[in-house]
């Protein structure tokens, strides 16, 4: 099965207090014409972050989408919760468009993905992207979270969990994983404060990604959803302080790779991004195009281009999905009867949409 017939699911890590829960929210409610399912991974039984999601359900993600589970990371209790809880999922009478998954901040991300690799998980679903947040206020002073004695406090309450792995080693194998890195509270930490931390994390980070403020829990769903990123087939470019070492499951070897609450914001609160079309005519050589759209999402702080390739002599539509300056391409479906034209969407920060600069360097 391709991955365009897999339903797709987000992760959202980050640390206690980074605002994962209230970013759910806001995708819960300005869902994108989609029907979403939520998954909230939490240690402990209180369930919080549970009952504070389905105190906001609505038609497009109900109650009955949304699901707990307490015992423990995902990775780890994958035959006896994680799949069960996809198939009761998928056999709701509409199932889920796209999944969106809450971890515990104490988790390991890596290992999480890889859970997602077992042959039950694998042929259904794929992880569209891994979103990180991060506390831009707390960073900027040096530190992972606001309150770092609550953090280490929620730690030492579960047994299930590792104690040993420093948090700074966790934050870092959070922004290994991450596809998008969003720095939540910005308004606390004002531009200097979103400098240092932007700063702090492209230093821990092992590749150039997007990385953007938030406020309240307010994204332009268009970034964070719809990514396509397929990061379990994507694991060796997302290292690990763990790759050799701790949090390590029997699955692991099963197959190789081949590689807090808020009002309700509506469309005017993602006026900060901009999104442009770039149609071009038929493409001879799709290779040199997807070269450019690189060079033009590095140069002008492009967050996502999206959309189809008209590939001459091709009767399959060639499909663009790019995250910065990350590019997947794949043929999916033939053209059929509709016009062979090449359309792109290209989705930045306002300040970095310059029209006639992208028309040209996309050969328009």
């Amino acid at each position: 099965m391709s991955n365009l017939n897999k339903i797709p699911v987000t992760i959202i890590t980050g640390f206690l207090g980074a605002g994962k829960t209230t970013l759910i929210r806001h995708l819960m409610q300005n869902p994108q014409g989609k029907r979403l399912a939520v998954v909230v991974n939490e240690f402990g039984t209180a369930g919080v972050d549970g009952n504070i999601l389905k105190s906001c359900a609505d038609e497009n993600c109900p109650a009955e989408n949304i699901m707990e589970l307490a015992n423990g990371c995902i990775c780890c209790t994958v035959a006896d919760d994680f799949i069960p809880t996809i198939e009761q999922l998928m056999a709701l009478p509409e199932a889920p468009e796209h999944i969106v998954i809450e971890t515990s901040g104490l988790a390991l991300p890596k290992p999480l993905l890889k859970a997602f690799d077992w042959p039950a998980i694998r042929s259904r679903i794929t992880v569209d992207g891994v979103i990180a947040l991060a506390d831009a206020e707390a960073v900027a002073k040096g530190q992972f979270a606001t309150d770092l004695d609550a953090v280490q406090a929620q730690r030492e309450a579960d047994e299930g969990i590792d104690h040993e792995t420093p948090l700074s080693e966790l934050f870092k194998d959070q922004i290994s994983c991450a596809d998008i890195i969003l720095l939540s509270k910005a308004d606390l930490a004002g531009e200097d404060g979103l400098a240092t931390a932007r700063a702090i994390i492209e230093k821990e980070s092992p590749r150039e990604l997007p990385i953007l403020p938030m406020t309240e829990g307010v994204i332009d769903p268009r970034v964070v959803l719809g990514v396509e990123a397929a990061a379990e087939d994507d694991l060796d470019a997302r290292p690990s302080n763990h790759d050799h070492h701790h949090h390590d499951h029997d699955h692991d070897d099963a197959h190789d790779h081949d590689h807090g609450h808020h009002h309700h914001h509506h469309d005017h609160s993602h006026d900060e991004f901009e999104s442009i079309v770039v149609e071009l005519g038929e493409v001879s050589d799709p290779e040199a195009l997807q070269n450019r759209i690189i060079e033009m999402a590095r140069n002008r702080k492009i967050l996502r281009v999206k959309g189809y390739v008209a590939v001459a002599g091709k009767p399959m539509r060639m499909l663009i999905q790019a995250v910065g300056d990350r590019l997947r391409a794949q043929y999916d479906q033939p053209w059929g009867s509709a016009p062979r034209k090449t359309q792109l969407v290209v989705i930045a920060e306002h300040h970095n949409i310059d029209a006639a600069g992208i028309h040209a360097d996309l050969g328009a």
